[in-house]
């Protein structure tokens, strides 16, 4: 008797621990009919350090240099976050010109984090003329973060009552020129994500997500809107100088590998126009309060957009220099749900893609 050409080949296999979407380890089982994606399990715990329980035995002081080696893409949000929340127990309001020094921090770090995420993109679809261009790109904002900050990673901006760099007429006239090269480059990189068939093939209608779905499973950042869901904790609950900038929200609706990316490289634009507008308006001033305040006793809650989204801390302190509790929230943690939705009706080819296209940080996850 010949065999049943509608029997399915259901199975089971195995991705990660290490595999090539991902520099961390992280462990799915996919569950397929063939060619195509039925099911996922994700296992994560491969990398946990103990660092929650580590911020317990530190010094509020010590605890902000710790925060900053949880992750390295995203390491400035998790120090700016942790100061806010000692300072919203402090009651400190730290000077104007230490507050717009924190934005430019942040978007410098969030364009090289967006950019090295296209890259990746561009190197798993296997253009990798494209991969190594976005890459040369990003070494633009690479090299203005070690003349800055004097690292190309953790910046060590951060401290509790403002920031612990400045920036004089050299070095501001430094970042205008790197944003010169920077911006037309960033364009162009977009102009080519919008139009090359190689991108377009791969990553449109691919690992879709829609808007209710993103919603049900608290997707948070460019995963969120890239499918249409209209949230930035920057414009929700502004921080720093937030305020006082006009920051663009870009949202698109088809929730797709591609719409990420777009998100990402969107966000990149309106970063160095963000970085202009904060040099422009810098004012002067202290850059902290020149002394290490003490933190009463208290609890508080504090949150920022990180790169990838929503980064929320929570912070009990009793009065003594080591904080009682301290707990966070990274988008990470809200956006590996998103993958149930993406890998249905995928194929195993695109499980790399899809996975790269929510920006996942393990370190940042398993605390």
């Amino acid at each position: 008797m010949s065999a049943d050409p509608q029997i399915s080949k259901v199975s089971t296999i195995p991705v990660g621990p290490l595999h090539v979407a991902l520099e961390e380890p992280m462990y799915f089982r996919i569950d397929v009919d063939g060619e195509n994606v039925t099911g996922v399990d994700i296992n994560a715990g491969h990398v946990h350090r103990g660092v929650e329980y580590l911020t317990m035995k530190r010094t509020m002081t010590q605890n902000v240099v710790l925060t900053e080696r949880i992750c390295s893409l995203c390491s400035n949000s998790h120090p700016e976050t942790f100061v806010m929340a000692a300072e919203n127990i402090a009651g400190i309001t730290i000077p104007e010109r230490a507050a717009f020094l924190r934005v430019i921090a942040a978007e410098v770090k969030r364009v090289a984090s967006h950019l090295f995420n296209v890259a990746i993109l561009a190197h798993l679809t296997g253009y990798e003329m494209l991969f190594m261009h976005v890459m040369q790109i990003r070494e633009i904002a690479q090299d203005l973060k070690e003349t800055v900050f004097g690292n190309r990673m953790d910046l060590a901006a951060m401290c509790i009552g403002g920031v612990r760099y400045n920036l004089d007429a050299e070095m501001t006239a430094y970042m205008l020129g790197a944003l010169d090269k920077l911006e037309p480059e960033v364009q162009a990189i977009i102009k080519t994500y919008k139009t090359n068939s190689s991108i377009l093939r791969r990553t449109r209608g691919v690992g879709v997500i829609a808007k209710d779905e993103a919603i049900s499973v608290g997707a948070v950042g460019p995963v969120a809107r890239a499918a249409g869901i209209d949230y930035d904790v920057r414009v929700v609950a502004p921080y720093a100088a937030y305020n006082k900038l006009t920051v663009p929200v870009p949202t698109l609706k088809d929730g797709d590998v591609w719409s990420r990316a777009m998100i990402r490289l969107y966000e990149v634009a309106n970063s160095i126009q963000m970085l202009r507008d904060c040099l422009k308006l810098l004012p002067g001033g202290a850059i902290n309060l020149g002394e290490r305040p003490d933190i009463p006793a208290g609890r508080a809650v504090a949150k920022c957009e990180a790169p990838r989204g929503e980064l929320i801390y929570y912070l009990k302190t009793n009065g003594e220099e080591i904080p009682e509790r301290v707990k966070w929230r990274v988008p990470s943690f809200m956006n590996w749900d998103a993958l149930h939705f993406m890998f249905k009706g995928s194929k195993i080819a695109d499980i790399a893609i899809i996975v790269n296209s929510i920006d996942p940080c393990v370190s940042c996850t398993e605390r």
